[in-house]
C-alpha cells in the first residue's frame, strides 16, 4: 500500500463506520435516512476512529518517538475533544432550542427551522470509535 495507507485506512474506516450507522439507523427506525451517511454523532464515533487510526499508522510505521507521531496524537486529542465536548454541547443547545421552536406560543416569534441535535458523541462513543480505529489500523501494519 505504501504511503497511500495514510489516506486509504482513515478514509475506509470512516466509510465503514458511516455505512454501519446508516444501516443500523435504517433497521432501528425502519426508514431510510441518507443524512446518516454523512452526518455526525452516533455509535461509534467515526471522527475518533479516523484520527486514532491515523495516529496508530504513523506510530507503527514512523515510530512512536517521532515529531510526526506527536503531531498526530495532539491532532487526535483535539478532534476527540471537539467530538465529545464542543459538538455535544452544541447538540444539547439545539435540542433545547427545538423545544422552544415546537412550543406554539413561542414559535410565532422564532425561526421555524429545526436544528440538528445529533452533533457530538458521548465519551463511550468516542472510546469505542478510538478502539475501532486503532484495531483497524493495526490490521494493515501487523
Amino acid at each position: 500500500m505504501g504511503d497511500y495507507i495514510y489516506i486509504l485506512v482513515p478514509v475506509s474506516i470512516w466509510l465503514l463506520i458511516q455505512i454501519w450507522k446508516f444501516l443500523y439507523d435504517m433497521i432501528k427506525v425502519k426508514k431510510v435516512n441518507l443524512k446518516r451517511l454523512l452526518g455526525a454523532g452516533g455509535m461509534p464515533s467515526s471522527h475518533s476512529a479516523v484520527v486514532t487510526a491515523l495516529a496508530t499508522l504513523v506510530g507503527v510505521n514512523e515510530g512512536f518517538n517521532t515529531p510526526i507521531f506527536a503531531i498526530t496524537v495532539f491532532f487526535s486529542l483535539i478532534v476527540i475533544y471537539d467530538a465529545c465536548g464542543v459538538r455535544r454541547a452544541a447538540g444539547k443547545q439545539a435540542r433545547i432550542l427545538n423545544q422552544i421552536i415546537n412550543n406554539k406560543n413561542l414559535a410565532a416569534n422564532v425561526v421555524n427551522e429545526k436544528l440538528t441535535e445529533l452533533l457530538g458523541h458521548t465519551p463511550f462513543e468516542v472510546l469505542v470509535g478510538s478502539v475501532i480505529g486503532i484495531a483497524y489500523a493495526l490490521c494493515f501494519v501487523i
